[in-house]
């Protein structure tokens, strides 16, 4: 009996149980395969960030062979599609892309923050599992209906109302991307704030403090670290953004029309834009305008992957840790 309930057998010749260890293989080669398969699927995931790396960076030393890095990098004159006069100074698609980011963060960050903290501090649990959801709905809509609602809402019916700007304008694309990120920051930002004890939303309490008061000064600066995490992700998908910009903001680079190089009323090309137009359109492989596409890339990587990585590095500086 005592044999049986160890689940081994006891041989003719010894007085020893004998286990069956099958059970326990499987389960070991179980759990083999699958840190096995994981981790291919982290390996690929590097390689693939990998080969993009090495893809940009060869094809942008193509381009760097005709034209200086300097001349690319300080230069305020883009005429890329023009063989006759070409001239690669990036900066006019720097400048598109930072006052769209600029004007996109403007709208995204302080109705996100808002909408946060409704969600998190305000809102019932019924009405969070309706409200956030409609919020998030935004995430998914295509960007190209994005620059249909700036071009044909937001240009003719609100902003020509009030100001002079033209039918392309980076202004009308900034509070498109804007609307576009703005579940970005709200989910984050109230994701972040629901982690934050409520220990300390009770201790406001108790020392008088009024809902409002606990949420923009206690709340809010105990989840900083997500909070600002979600502002710089929010500002790294704007700088990525391409069709919504590409049909709202025109196709000329700031600063080489009537208006001035960093007048959002004006049309201006960010540097997706460029690269979706100038694939649009015949440019012949290997030649330099082909290149400059790689280059423009290239820097655009290198500056979403910095936005990223100061994301990473304020979330880990500024985490707050409860117990």
């Amino acid at each position: 009996m005592a044999d049986a309930a160890l689940g081994g057998t006891v041989g003719s010749g010894s007085s020893r149980p004998q286990f069956d260890l099958t059970a326990k293989r499987k389960r070991n080669l179980s759990e083999r395969l699958i840190r096995w398969f994981l981790t291919a699927c982290a390996t690929f995931t590097l390689l693939t960030t990998l080969g993009i790396v090495v893809i940009l960076a060869y094809e942008s030393f193509n381009f760097f062979r005709d034209i200086p890095v300097w001349d690319f990098l300080l230069g305020n004159e883009w005429t890329a599609l023009f063989p006759a006069d070409a001239k690669f100074g990036v900066l006019p698609l720097v400048r598109g892309t930072l006052v769209i980011a600029a004007i996109s963060a403007c709208v995204s960050i302080p109705l996100g923050i808002m909408a946060a903290i409704y969600m998190s501090e305000y809102a019932g649990d019924r009405t969070r599992s309706i409200v956030k959801p409609i919020l998030e709905v935004l995430a998914g809509v295509p960007t190209i209906v994005y620059g249909f609602f700036a071009l044909k809402f937001l240009t003719p019916n609100l902003l020509q109302s009030i100001m002079d700007v033209g039918v392309f304008n980076g202004l009308s694309a900034g509070i498109a991307v804007g609307i576009l990120t703005l579940p970005l920051v709200a989910s984050l930002s109230e994701d972040a704030m629901r982690a934050v004890p409520r220990s300390l939303r009770e201790a406001a309490f108790g020392l008088g403090a009024t809902r409002f008061e606990a949420s923009v000064r206690v709340i809010l600066p105990a989840a900083i670290s997500g909070v600002m995490a979600s502002f710089i992700l929010a500002v790294s998908r704007a700088i990525g953004e391409t069709m919504a910009v590409t049909l709202a903001a025109g196709s000329r680079p700031a600063g080489q029309g009537p208006d001035g190089p960093w007048d959002p009323t004006g049309s201006m090309q960010t540097m997706t834009g460029f690269v979706a137009q100038t694939f649009s359109g015949d440019v012949s492989n290997g030649s330099v305008q082909f290149h400059s596409l790689f280059a423009v890339g290239f820097l655009l990587f290198i500056m979403t992957f910095a936005l990223n990585f100061a994301s990473q590095w304020i979330s880990r500086r500024f985490r707050e840790e409860y117990q």
